[in-house]
């Protein structure tokens, strides 16, 4: 089965690139964003987050967009009910010795871009948001860093960290878990994520150097009684 430590970051990175790939068909078709979002029936702004790859929109959202786009017969090979039929007995292809054909696919994050050390932001903030859902104590202790910050005089980052202070105390995580500029900034002056412990960001880290190895998603193994499985490698 695909590593549960893996399913964070691996799931980001698959929106992000399905984003992509929704904004490059968009563009071939020729529309820009106001055409796109009206022929949806979303609004610009829920059109950029699909775009960027953010997990905030509902999966209907994206279904229209895949639909609008012509690729939700791709969802719907997901979704429907059909079934691999077994070759007739007696037949030459139930005869056959082939072994099985294997479908694998490889997600990987290029290094050489920005989009990685993006999606290593995010994920560690997302690890620090899920922690204080959890332990709402740490919360106070981010806030008391953001004062010691404050409290050592002007700074280049003031205005960011007044937003944190709004933030913190009210629990706006979409503003720092978005892909824009805005949340970019946010990131970098964040106090948030000081309250993680170092297994945990350790295990993040370890997460983004195996996606930018690539992992392999596929049919590799059929445990018994399990007529599909999946598995993730790295490749080097």
């Amino acid at each position: 089965m695909i590593s549960t430590q893996l399913s964070s970051v691996l799931e980001r990175q698959l929106l992000l690139q399905l984003g992509d790939r929704l904004r490059q068909l968009r563009k071939a078709q020729g529309w820009g964003t106001v055409e796109m979002a009206s022929r949806v029936g979303i609004s610009r702004n829920t059109l950029r987050d699909i775009e960027n790859g953010n997990p905030a929109p509902s999966i209907g959202s994206y279904l229209r967009v895949m639909s609008v786009l012509g690729v939700s017969g791709e969802l719907a090979l997901l979704a429907g009910d059909g079934v691999i039929q077994p070759a007739p007995v007696g037949s030459a292809a139930a005869r056959s010795r082939r072994i099985n054909s294997v479908v694998q696919v490889i997600v990987a994050a290029d290094p050489s871009r920005h989009t990685v050390q993006d999606l290593q932001s995010v994920a560690l903030h997302q690890a620090a948001v899920d922690l204080v859902k959890v332990n709402p104590a740490l919360l106070v202790k981010a806030e008391q860093t953001l004062a010691r910050w404050m409290a050592k005089g002007p700074s280049r980052s003031n205005s960011l960290w007044l937003q944190w202070e709004a933030i913190l105390h009210n629990r706006q995580w979409r503003k720092v878990l978005a892909y824009n500029r805005r949340a970019q900034e946010l990131r970098q002056s964040s106090p948030l994520v000081t309250i993680l412990p170092k297994e945990t960001r350790n295990l993040v880290l370890d997460q983004i150097a195996a996606l930018k190895k690539g992992v392999v998603m596929g049919k590799a193994t059929k445990a018994p009684g399990d007529p599909f499985s999946m598995s993730s490698t790295s490749r080097a």
